[in-house]
This record gives structure tokens, sequence and C-alpha cells, in this order.
């Protein structure tokens, strides 16, 4: 791998908040799931979107209406960088080109060198990418990181990779209705892992 990716040059890409060494990769979608990923102009013409009820009607939002689910990990990014304060964190914040490192090999990486992995899969998140990376990343890191790892996702979404990934590792795997539940279960783990952390149950992450 041409550029190395550390626990240092993860955090001088990031602000400063109180629990700067403590690192949280946050993995999920990007943009939010819409019908026209999958559907012609003309097919989806022929449906009366305003008949439809309301989680299905979100579906047919417009192409340049479809990053609410970018905005969700940056609102959990912000939630959690001020209360507990750790250094969470989106791959796009390190800013490394995918043309010097792939984005499956930065995922592995950035998991490796975190205190604290978060994989959120909301309802409507456009997740066939974030699938690829997600079991890019269990393969290569569960033995060693497993304790690290926390799969949360919408109480809706029901996917065959949730489903692998917890027949095939030994990973922690919650649900959330709300936004609000979704901050509580993400601070609740940091606080454990943070707690195992002090009193020796897991290992301190290498400051390198």
């Amino acid at each position: 791998m041409g550029t190395e990716i550390t626990r240092d040059r993860i955090r001088e890409s990031l602000g400063s908040v109180a629990y700067s060494r403590f690192l949280l990769y946050i993995m999920g979608p990007y943009k939010s799931f819409n019908l026209a990923y999958v559907l012609s102009e003309e097919e989806r013409a022929d449906i009366e979107v305003e008949e439809l009820p309301g989680p299905i009607r979100r579906l047919f939002k417009r192409r340049d209406d479809i990053d609410e689910a970018q905005a969700l990990l940056r609102r959990v990014q912000g939630s959690l960088r001020a209360d507990p304060g750790v250094n969470a964190f989106l791959a796009v914040d390190v800013g490394i080109d995918v043309d010097d490192v792939d984005a499956a090999t930065q995922s592995i990486e950035y998991a490796r060198q975190s205190n604290v992995t978060a994989f959120v899969l909301p309802y409507l998140g456009h997740n066939f990418g974030v699938g690829e990376e997600a079991g890019s990343v269990l393969e290569a890191l569960s033995e060693t990181h497993g304790d690290r790892m926390l799969f949360l996702h919408e109480a809706d979404v029901t996917s065959a990779m949730l489903r692998a990934a917890n027949e095939r590792w030994d990973l922690r795997i919650e649900s959330y209705g709300t936004e609000a539940e979704l901050l509580d279960r993400l601070r609740l783990f940091v606080a454990d892992v943070m707690n195992r952390e002090l009193h020796g149950d897991l290992d301190p992450l290498h400051e390198s």
C-alpha cells in the first residue's frame, strides 16, 4: 500500500475534541436509495406516487435530492464529537484518494486503526457498495477487532448482508427506530469500549 494509513494521519485530518485519541470510524451509505436507480422514467410515470404510503413514496425522490443518508451520518458524527467527545469520522474526512488506496482497503485500514467501527444502515440508504466494503472489513478484522465493531440498522432494514454477518461472525447487531435511539446505542457502545480499554479487558491501540 503506497499511502500509509495510521492513527496519527487520521487524527491530523480531523478537528480537536475532548477524546481526540479515541477514533470512531462511521461506515454507511452516502446516498439515499430511490427508484430512479432501478426504474426507467417510463416505468415511474405509470405509478401514482401520491397514492402510495409515505415510506414508499420517499423512494421516488428526485436524483438531486438523495443525500439524506450522508446528512444522517454527518449529524451522527457531529453529535458524537460533541457528546461524549470522541473523534468520530467518515472515510472522506481523511482525504486519501481512491486512486492511491482503493475504497475497500481504506475502510479496512480505518477500522484497524479505530477504537470503534460503527456500521450504520438506514432504511432508505443506498447500501450496495457499503455491503461490499463492510464484508471486506469483517473478513479482515473480525477476529482481532470484533469487540470493537457494532452494526446498527434501522428497524425496517432486512438485509442478506446482516443475516450473513450474524451467521458468519460473532458480531453485535442492533436495530434503532429513531435517530435519537441510534445515538443512544452508539454512545453506550463507545462507553463500553472505553471502560474495557481502561480496565484492561481490551488492549489499548498503538499510537502509531
